[in-house]
C-alpha cells in the first residue's frame, strides 16, 4: 500500500546480487506504475522502463525528443510503487559528460536501480532500425567514466549499450564492449544481435554480465530465457511488449465501438474491476483508516 516498502538502496543491492547469481533476470517493460505493480505480483525479477515505450506514449518517435526531467519523473513514478529493481533507459545521457553525471544523480534520487547509456550519436534512433551512427570509443568511454564518477551509490548499476554491431561488425562491437567495461560499465547491452552465437561471443569475451533485448519486430529472434541463459546472458528485457499488447487491445476495442456502437463484444477481454482492485490492493487502503477510507468493496 502507498508504494514500495523497500528502500532504493535495498533494491539496488538486490539487483547487484541478482547479476552475480546463476539465474537469468527477467525485466518486462513497465509503461506506467500500474504495470510495474502487476509485473511484481506475477513474480518477475525487475521492471524495465523503456525510452521507446515512453516516447511513444508521449506521442513522439524514439529519436531523443524526451527530456531528462520527463524521463526522471516517469522513472520515479514507477520506481515508487514497486519493490523490484527498476532499470531505466537513459539514452545517450542527455548531454556532455558532466550532464551524464547529473543524469545519474537524478536517477538515483528518483529511486531507480540501474540505467543504460548508449553509444549512438544524437539524434539517436531505435536500436533495431538501420542507418544508426555511433560515436567514437573515446567519446563513449567519457560518458561511462562520467556516469561512474557521478554515481553516489556504488550499487547503482551502470550499463553500456553498444549499437555498433550493425555498422561495424561483431568483432568491433566486442572490442567496444571491452573498452566500456574497462571504463567502469557494470553490465554490457549489445543491441540487435543476430543469433545466440553472437550473445555467446560477448559473454565469453567479457568479465561483466550481458543483457539481451528481446523486442518484437526487431533484428533478434525471440529467444527464450533458458536459451539466453545457456548462451551466457544474465539479464533479459522485454522493453515494449506491454505497450504493444495494450495498444493492440485498445485499437481492437475502439474499432468495435466505432463499428458496432458498443464495447459489449470485447468485455470478456478486459481486466475486470475486481482484478484491478486486487492489483491496486484496495483492501489495504480500506483497512488503513476506516475513518478516512470508508468505501466498501
Amino acid at each position: 500500500m502507498l508504494g514500495a516498502t523497500s528502500t532504493a538502496a535495498e533494491r539496488r543491492l538486490a539487483l547487484r546480487k541478482g547479476l552475480a547469481g546463476d539465474q537469468i533476470l527477467r525485466f518486462p517493460g513497465a509503461i506506467n506504475p500500474l504495470t510495474a505493480q502487476l509485473i511484481e505480483q506475477l513474480g518477475f525479477d525487475g521492471v524495465y522502463i523503456s525510452g521507446g515505450a515512453f516516447s511513444a506514449a508521449m506521442g513522439v518517435p524514439d529519436i531523443g525528443l524526451t527530456t531528462l526531467s520527463e524521463v526522471t519523473e516517469h522513472g520515479q513514478q514507477i520506481s515508487r510503487v514497486t519493490n523490484l529493481p527498476s532499470f531505466i533507459d537513459a539514452d545517450t545521457g542527455f548531454g556532455e559528460p558532466m550532464n551524464v553525471a547529473r543524469t545519474i544523480q537524478l536517477l538515483e534520487d528518483a529511486g531507480l536501480s540501474a540505467c543504460h547509456l548508449e553509444d549512438q550519436v544524437n539524434p539517436k534512433r531505435c536500436g533495431h532500425l538501420d542507418g544508426k551512427d555511433v560515436v567514437s570509443i573515446e567519446e563513449m568511454t567519457k560518458r561511462i567514466r562520467a556516469a561512474v564518477q557521478g554515481r553516489r551509490d556504488e550499487n547503482f548499476v551502470i550499463s553500456a549499450r553498444t549499437d555498433s554491431r550493425a555498422g561495424e561488425g561483431l568483432p568491433a562491437a566486442i572490442d567496444r564492449a571491452k573498452a566500456y567495461a574497462d571504463a567502469g560499465a557494470d553490465l554490457i547491452f549489445p543491441e540487435a544481435m543476430k543469433d545466440l552465437g553472437e550473445f555467446e561471443a560477448f559473454a565469453e569475451a567479457l568479465d561483466v554480465p550481458i543483457l539481451a533485448n528481446m523486442t518484437e519486430f526487431g533484428k533478434s529472434e525471440l529467444f527464450t530465457a533458458s536459451q539466453l541463459q545457456d548462451a551466457g546472458v544474465q539479464m533479459v528485457i522485454y522493453p515494449v511488449t506491454t505497450l504493444r499488447l495494450a495498444m493492440g487491445a485498445i485499437e481492437a476495442g475502439l474499432t468495435q465501438i466505432r463499428d458496432e456502437g458498443t464495447q459489449a463484444g470485447v468485455v470478456d477481454k478486459m481486466q475486470t474491476r475486481a482484478r484491478l482492485y486486487e492489483v491496486l490492493d484496495y483492501e489495504s487502503y480500506n483497512s488503513f483508516d476506516s475513518d478516512v477510507f470508508n468505501f466498501t468493496l
